[in-house]
């Protein structure tokens, strides 16, 4: 019987209706200052309505703009790689009351990296809309291959998206309440070029992409009575409303020595912000060059990996693994198992099959989410090895993402912001 029991003989309940929430619309907010954004500039945008329930967890960016060549001409061969709007900033921070709660460096890779990991391929069907094309394989003659170029931008370079900020910010992706009485800002950092965005196999057609618009859409919540009072009284006991959400943090080791044995010591941390997933990636002498992919990952004959919190090895196991004879099953493996454990109500949809995980993002995903005690009662050294069956080429660039849990809480009749 799949029918509850006690609602089956119910027979006087009424049904389940949902009006405790009146009115839910999105109100676009605009930078301080207006105009065109360029190369490393400071993007502030702010809420400071305080008598508005807001949802920044379903909020997103709306972006209108134009690619151009350098030169101001038309784009013959230019055009965005998956995820490339993304590339156009450097920085993400969200502040509220003016105390930082969450920040992500280096926006498009990070984004990148995590994502791959987290939507299936239905999910990125919707996220076309922000330029999410994570099958997308760059044509080798852009002339032959008409269909595949201009994903996001028209003939005369034109593009508009709309990208929800929980596909770019922990926060964004795990509060899924509402904020109340406090003042909330965005603030983007602009990078310093547009070549990271970009795939051109024309040298001589270098990339520039002007912003003409940015709004940030946050969603309004307009509540029924009975819960505007529920709401007023609680805000009136001075309490410390708790914010808990996974913060993505990517370090690079931006050039790898010419060895097959690496030792990586990336970071110590406190104990509040012991890693529960680390995602471990590489790629070959691609960093600002318009012919090359940024979206894309190179396996790097890699043989075996493995991450130390202090003593503890997360895998146990050695992986031995061979990319010049196909056996990666183990580390396709740790790739798929990561919805099911960062996010308990999936089930196993990897984005990619063992041939685009091969071609397009062969990552590491080591799980620390299971931890014993003596990891968490004081700092955390993070250490990443890793071995290959060749030497590392020049300019090879590792990359860690720590996927770690924050703690604030907010007083919203004091304003005080805390991080536990």
């Amino acid at each position: 019987m799949s029918t509850n029991v006690m609602d089956l003989l119910n027979i006087t309940g009424q049904p389940y209706s949902d009006s405790f929430i009146e009115d839910y619309q999105f109100h676009s907010y605009q930078t301080y200052i207006s105009g065109n954004i360029g190369f490393n500039d400071e993007i502030r945008i702010p809420i400071q309505d305080l008598d508005a329930y807001t949802a920044p967890g379903d909020s997103y960016l709306y972006i209108e703009g134009k690619l151009l060549q350098e030169n101001g001409n038309k784009p013959v061969k230019l055009e965005f790689i998956n995820n490339g709007v993304s590339f156009l900033f450097r920085e993400l921070r969200y502040e509220l009351n003016g105390i930082v709660v969450d920040s992500v460096r280096n926006v498009g890779l990070t984004s990148t990296l995590k994502n791959y990991l987290s939507y299936n391929e239905n999910e990125c069907v919707v996220l076309q809309n922000a330029g999410w094309f994570p099958k997308k394989i760059i044509p080798t003659d852009l002339k032959t291959n008409p269909n595949d170029t201009k994903i996001i931008s028209d003939d005369d370079g034109n593009f508009n998206v709309s990208i929800p900020l929980k596909f770019l910010a922990g926060f964004f992706e795990d509060f899924q309440k509402i904020i109340v009485n406090m003042k909330q800002e965005l603030v983007l950092i602009r990078s310093s070029n547009d070549l990271d965005c970009i795939y051109s196999n024309d040298l001589n057609e270098l990339p520039k992409i002007t912003i003409t618009k940015l709004f940030w859409k946050v969603p309004h919540v307009s509540v029924s009575m009975v819960e505007q009072l529920r709401l007023t009284k609680l805000l009136n006991k001075n309490v410390e409303l708790p914010i808990r959400f996974r913060s993505w943090e990517l370090i690079e080791y931006p050039a790898l020595p010419h060895s097959t044995n690496h030792t990586w010591h990336v970071k110590t941390s406190t104990k509040v912000e012991t890693p529960r997933h680390v995602i471990i990636a590489f790629q070959e002498n691609v960093k600002g060059k318009v012919n090359s992919d940024m979206s894309k990952f190179t396996n790097c004959d890699l043989k075996n990996v493995r991450v130390f919190l202090n003593s503890e090895r997360y895998p146990y196991s050695d992986l031995f693994l061979s990319f010049t004879s196909n056996k990666f099953a183990a580390l396709y493996d740790m790739f798929a198992n990561f919805q099911e454990s960062y996010y308990p109500y999936k089930i196993k949809q990897p984005i990619f099959t063992p041939t685009e995980f091969n071609t397009i993002a062969p990552i590491a995903h080591i799980d620390c989410s299971h931890q014993k005690e003596v990891i968490q009662t004081g700092s955390v050294v993070i250490r990443v090895e890793f071995e290959t069956s060749i030497p590392t080429i020049p300019d090879t660039t590792a990359l860690c993402l720590i996927l770690h849990e924050k703690h604030f809480t907010y007083n919203p009749l004091t304003k005080i912001v805390r991080q536990w």
